[in-house]
């Protein structure tokens, strides 16, 4: 019998840990009328995709490092807070 692990959220995914993205939360709007949400998704944060936490900055843990797909992408951890994560 196998547990699962409960999803979270990617800002509190390790460094060197994998997950993958199970739905990205709705944020607030930028001065664009856009979505961080949105943002994210057009990034490569759909669900179904596998990411990987490569580095969280210093001092303060910010910004992470996150690999998604062929590309990395520098986030803040409100960013990151949006992304609801599986982790592997």
């Amino acid at each position: 019998m196998t547990h699962a692990v409960p999803p979270m959220t990617l800002d509190a995914l390790t460094v060197g840990a994998t997950a993958t993205v199970v739905r990205v939360f709705a944020g607030e709007a930028a001065d664009d009328g856009v979505s961080l949400s949105r943002r994210l998704m057009e990034l490569g944060f759909v669900p179904g995709e596998k990411i990987r936490m490569l580095k969280r900055g210093m001092p303060g843990g910010e910004p992470l490092a996150i690999r998604v797909g062929n590309s990395t992408f520098a986030l803040r951890r409100f960013e990151a807070a949006l992304v609801s994560i599986q982790p592997e």
